[in-house]
Formats: structure tokens, C-alpha cells, sequence
């Protein structure tokens, strides 16, 4: 089949987080014979790119887009009407068999798309993205406003009638049933990584010198506030010699951070990196003790199926995680992954019981973590279980 695939982020290189899914989904449909028209942001070589994954390339032109982008929220409300405009351009002369978006932003291209082109839309959900908005200041984020557009983005596959509907957690998947959307056209497919980026690491979970606690993303509000600074604190009054490595783009919400952590906490040793390309993270992982996901409490982020936890895993590194119940979901059961309480205090703790235990259990652990998620959860496992989702979608379709 002929499809548009929608995104509202730069393809390739992937920047991290859920920029990551979709080469390895369109490089999926692109195996099983598909044609695959991509719809997306202009990012640098797309002739190379075009090569490389065997897929037509429809680059968007007006602004700059990715998630470091200045006036960020407010080219994602805009962009949608003009991504709409794109394809109905292109279906002039191409004839597609199906409209496939990632992410909620491109959802709404795609669902009004349904009733402009008249082809079959499978919606893919990353995340629950406006929900992780609860926890931005309030002058960024006023609540009225950000309930409405929970509403609205809850309603999308139902206000468009999408003939399927994928969903990164089941969690997110009961939230689209809940508000009234087939549950039997939904898919949970979770989120992967790329087990040849992020190799079991010999390395991952030692003390080495001194002990290294690492976190890595895109460093939003919702991912560092009063958890991790108390977690921090807590630690440092414990184990001062700890050295806390931040990996990633160096934005507000983490500059802030950094200088809120600095007045707070005496001989705080800590690390920024900056931008590190998606396939750089794990050299920077793979020598520190453990990973973090100090993820404060809001819808969003309780749907969230954590790309840190599985990266962390990948490479086997011990994992402290707030209580999200997507995570816990999957990984409730997982030894080498610990869940604190929702506050800094508890956080800090599981951090120091890490640190406690000795290397070879941690390693031990370590490898058994990393072997369940690269069968369970590599991007090929992921993709096979995406795409067999949307031919099957497409199948019942054509026989209607």
C-alpha cells in the first residue's frame, strides 16, 4: 500500500525520545513492500535519507520545527493545519491507501485528512502529550486551558473517526477506551530502543572512582523539579563524593535547575553535556552507576512508557524511577528496576540502595534486565508488532 506518514518532527537523525520510533517504523513498512511518503519537517541531506530508507521525502518548509525550536507550542498548534495542506497538495497526483501519524499534533492533520482524501487513518500515540503539560508553571501552562486540550486530545480519535489507533502504554490505551473509543481498534505497542545503540555495557552499574548518577532526554519541566532536587540533596548528605551527569540539550528547565540545585545543595558535583546525537547517548551511559527517572506526578507522564528506562536496561544499568503507572505495569516486576514514592525524599533513598548494593548482584541483575528487553522490546520486536497492526487495519478496511 501507498502511505502518508505524518510526523511533526525532524526525521533523521533521530533527536531522541519519540523522534526515535519513526525510522524504525517506516523502515518496517518499507521492508514489507510499502511505499512510504513521509511528511515532515526539513532536516539536513534528505536526498541521503531518501536513499538510505527507500522512502519519498515531502519536506515542511515555513518555520524551523523540533522540540528545541524557539515558540515551540505555538508552531505545534499551527503546524497541523499546514501539514493537512501538504498532503491534500500531494494527493492530487498521488493516490494514497492510508493516512499513518505519529504523535498527537500530526493526528489532527490526519484526522481531518480522513474527510478531505477518504482513506483509512491509523493514529499512533507516543504519549499522552498534553498531560505532561500539569506540571509546567502555571504561566506557561494555565490549568483551564490545559484540561481543555487534555479533552480535545483525548476526543481525536473519535471526533475523526480513525480506523485504528496505536497507543506507547496500556495505561493510555484504558485513558482512548474510557473516552468512548473501540477498545478492540486499539494496539498497545510500547516503545523501543535499538539493542546495536545500546549494547549490554561491562561497565554499566560500577562505582568505578567515584559514583556516577546519569539521567538523559529532552529535560522539559515535567522531568526535573522538586523530586529530583530533593533526591539530589538527599544523596549528596549521604555519599558527597556522587557526581550526578545530565545528559542532553542544554534547555531552560534544566538550566534552572542546575542553578537551583547549586544554591541548594553544598559540593553538589554535576555534570551537563548538552545535545549528544541519539546514537552518542549510551557512551555517555554506560559507565555510571544508574539511571534516573525522577518524573514528577501528572496524567501525562503516568501514561508514559519511559524510553530512559529501557535505554537504561539496554545497556544494563540499574534503574530508579518515580511511581508511573505504565511503567510499573510493565516493569513492576523487574528486579533491576526500583520505584520510589512521589517525593524527593524516597527517590533519594532507592538511589542510595543502589549504590549499596554490591557490584556483582548489580551486574548480575543488570544482564538479566538486558536480555528480557532486547527480546521484548528491541525496535524490531516493536515495528513487526506496529505494522502487523496496520495492515490489519487496512485489511478489514478494503473488505468494508
Amino acid at each position: 500500500m501507498r502511505v502518508a506518514f505524518l510526523t511533526h518532527e525532524p526525521f533523521y537523525p533521530p533527536s531522541g525520545g519519540g523522534s526515535a520510533e519513526a525510522v524504525y517504523l517506516a523502515q518496517e513498512m518499507v521492508r514489507r513492500g510499502h511505499e512510504v511518503h513521509l511528511f515532515c519537517p526539513r532536516f539536513p541531506d534528505t536526498d541521503a535519507a531518501k536513499r538510505k530508507f527507500g522512502i519519498e521525502l515531502h519536506p515542511f518548509e515555513s518555520w524551523p520545527m523540533g522540540r528545541y525550536t524557539s515558540l515551540r507550542s505555538f508552531k505545534y498548534l499551527a503546524y497541523p493545519f499546514f501539514l493537512q495542506r501538504m498532503v491534500e497538495r500531494a494527493a492530487r497526483g498521488i493516490r494514497f491507501d492510508q493516512v499513518f501519524s505519529q504523535h498527537a499534533i500530526s493526528a489532527v492533520a490526519a484526522g481531518r485528512l480522513k474527510q478531505s482524501v477518504r482513506v483509512p487513518v491509523v493514529m499512533n500515540f507516543l504519549d499522552y502529550l498534553t498531560g505532561f503539560m500539569e506540571t509546567w508553571p502555571r504561566y506557561l501552562a494555565p490549568r483551564a486551558f490545559i484540561k481543555a486540550l487534555e479533552r480535545f486530545e483525548l476526543s481525536l480519535p473519535n471526533r475523526y473517526r480513525a480506523d485504528g489507533v496505536m497507543t506507547v502504554s496500556d495505561v493510555l490505551a484504558d485513558y482512548f477506551a474510557n473516552a468512548g473509543y473501540p477498545r478492540e481498534r486499539i494496539q498497545p505497542i510500547y516503545y523501543g530502543y535499538d539493542a546495536k545503540l545500546f549494547p549490554l555495557s561491562e561497565s554499566a552499574g560500577s562505582n568505578g572512582k567515584q559514583p556516577v548518577v546519569v539521567m538523559h532526554g529532552s529535560f522539559d519541566h515535567h522531568h526535573l523539579g522538586g523530586i529530583a532536587l530533593e533526591a539530589i540533596a538527599r544523596v549528596v548528605r549521604s555519599r558527597p563524593e556522587a557526581k550526578f551527569k545530565f545528559v542532553g540539550q542544554q534547555t531552560p528547565a534544566l538550566t534552572k535547575f542546575r542553578q537551583r540545585a547549586a544554591m541548594a545543595v553544598s559540593g553538589l558535583q554535576i555534570e551537563c553535556t548538552g545535545f549528544v546525537p541519539y546514537a552518542e547517548i549510551a557512551r555517555h551511559l554506560s559507565c555510571a552507576s544508574l539511571g534516573i527517572v525522577p518524573y514528577e506526578e501528572s496524567t501525562g507522564t503516568h501514561c508514559a512508557f519511559v524510553a530512559k528506562i529501557v535505554e537504561y536496561l539496554g545497556l544494563g544499568l540499574p534503574v530508579v524511577s518515580t511511581p508511573l503507572n505504565s511503567a510499573r505495569r510493565y516493569f513492576g516486576d523487574e528486579p533491576a528496576v526500583r520505584f520510589s514514592e512521589f517525593n524527593g525524599e524516597s527517590f533519594g533513598q532507592q538511589i542510595l540502595s543502589w549504590l549499596a548494593e554490591p557490584l556483582d548482584r548489580r551486574r548480575s541483575l543488570g544482564r538479566a534486565a538486558s536480555r528480557r528487553v532486547q527480546s521484548e522490546l528491541d525496535w524490531s520486536a516493536i515495528s513487526k508488532k506496529a505494522i502487523d497492526f496496520v495492515e490489519k487495519i487496512q485489511q478489514q478496511q478494503c473488505r468494508t
